[in-house]
């Protein structure tokens, strides 16, 4: 049988990159994928429309990009600080620039951009606060946790040099809701919809949901191409960055085998030991790291029979919902924002309000009539068919009405909502293909 010193369980970028630096300290590694290409998230495509799930970056470890050596691989920027146009169905629309929103064009007052530089300065500080936290392990409570002591003690340092004043903001915006704090702070609906719409994009959560507004300071804390807050573009889309990272693995010595489906880890004397594959092969290895969900990994291919209960329970009732739906549109031409600029990144968000209406009938399990989206038109970048991808929420997870007509609820809602703000692109669809968050997760 086949042996290793290390196997990684999942081809996306996470798995990509820590094969690559199990490789780099000197051990022999084998990454296993179960489908027939690496990259998760960032590659996987529609059934019958060729658009990847994921349609920007706004998240990249400047260490990952510079160690890996992602340009020389294939990984190039097309636009690395993509604007914001929030869209206004009057046409009166409001940009954002720069990163993180620097300048505000369009439907923006002078009074707004004066209370939005000051509201984003103070956002981008404590972000950047932040930031340190997202490049070392969570700190662990065990007596032998081995945890950077000197490197956590340095970054609560800089926290308590803020001063009193600024320490207890920090404290009170950690815990409070992005809703309240942008009605206190700005009056634009569409500055106050995109800011409400970013907070809670991908999340369980709505703008009025508590702790909120750290979800916002997380994306503020991101980084592309070492400037922080910025969204960016790859040349061929978001499967570029995958496709760099697995050639980039490969060249590492990394052995990567696609189409191989782990059914169980081995477990000998309460360590791994190795895997087995869905066809009966076993793969031996000292090390094995999981970079899949913790649900399947724990109570699928390891075991309960391996597992504490405390630890079991905990892990089966962690919540682990979706509310985001991913839809792609085949066009026969390019469509019209009324007058939008199409080289950016189209929301559709009127208030931070409407965020929140949209957010409400999901926690029943119902479709919102209203969803708001996040829009990227790839052919306005690049020579390519006609398309439009969109990542749309809220959606249930669970719907009460059954799956399949919640789909179908949901894609007519969205074309409803689409249609409101554009000149006619009903007209223009060929094809339309709305992913579900359950359609997602079974992929």
């Amino acid at each position: 049988m086949p042996s290793c010193d290390a196997i990684v369980i999942g081809g996306g970028t996470n798995g990509l990159v820590s094969a690559f630096r199990l490789q780099k300290s000197g051990r022999k590694v084998m990454l296993l994928e179960s489908h027939s290409e690496v990259g998760g998230a960032a590659t996987a495509r529609g059934a019958n429309i060729s658009l990847p799930l994921a349609h920007l970056v706004n998240k990249l470890d400047q260490r990952v990009e510079a160690k890996m050596n992602l340009s020389a691989h294939g990984l190039r920027w097309l636009n690395a600080n993509v604007p914001t146009t929030v869209l206004s169905h009057t046409g009166n629309h409001l940009t954002l620039s720069g990163a993180a929103g620097e300048v505000l064009g369009g439907d923006a007052s002078a009074d707004e951009q004066a209370a939005w530089n000051k509201l984003r300065a103070r956002l981008m500080h404590f972000a950047q606060l932040l930031a340190p936290f997202k490049e070392m392990p969570p700190p662990r409570l065990a007596r032998h946790g081995n945890n950077n002591w000197l490197k956590l003690a340095q970054t609560g340092l800089k926290l308590r040099t803020m001063g009193k004043r600024e320490m207890r903001e920090f404290m009170r915006l950690l815990l409070i809701n992005v809703y309240d704090v942008l009605e206190d702070e700005l009056s634009n609906p569409l500055l106050k919809g995109v800011l409400a719409f970013d907070a809670t994009l991908g999340s369980w959560l709505g703008p009025r949901s508590p702790n909120s507004l750290i979800l916002l300071l997380d994306r503020l804390a991101g980084q592309v191409g070492g400037q922080q807050g910025a969204l960016a573009l790859p040349a061929g889309g978001a499967a570029s960055v995958a496709l760099a990272m697995a050639a980039s693995t490969r060249a590492a010595g990394v052995e990567i085998r696609t189409g191989a489906s782990v059914s169980r880890v081995l477990v000998e004397n309460d360590r791994a030991a190795g895997v087995v594959l869905a066809g009966g092969e076993e793969i031996r290895a000292p090390i094995v790291v999981s970079a899949i969900s913790p649900k399947t990994t724990f109570l699928s291919l390891v075991g309960h029979q391996f597992l504490d209960t405390g630890f079991a329970n905990r892990i089966r009732h962690q919540k682990s919902r979706g509310a985001a739906a991913k839809l792609h549109l085949k066009l026969k031409a390019e469509p019209s924002f009324k007058g939008a600029e199409l080289k950016s990144r189209l929301v559709i968000a009127p208030s931070s309000e409407a965020v929140e209406l949209a957010y409400n009938p999901v926690k029943y399990g119902e479709v919102p009539e209203a969803p708001v989206m996040e829009i990227v038109i790839p052919s306005a970048f690049e020579d390519g068919p006609h398309s439009l991808s969109a990542i749309v929420q809220y959606a249930p997870h669970d719907p009460v009405m059954g799956k399949d007509r919640a789909r179908k609820a949901m894609l007519a809602n969205t074309l409803v909502q689409l249609e409101r703000h554009t000149s006619g692109i009903g007209k223009l669809i060929s094809h339309a293909e709305l992913l579900m968050p359950y359609d997602i997760e079974e992929r």
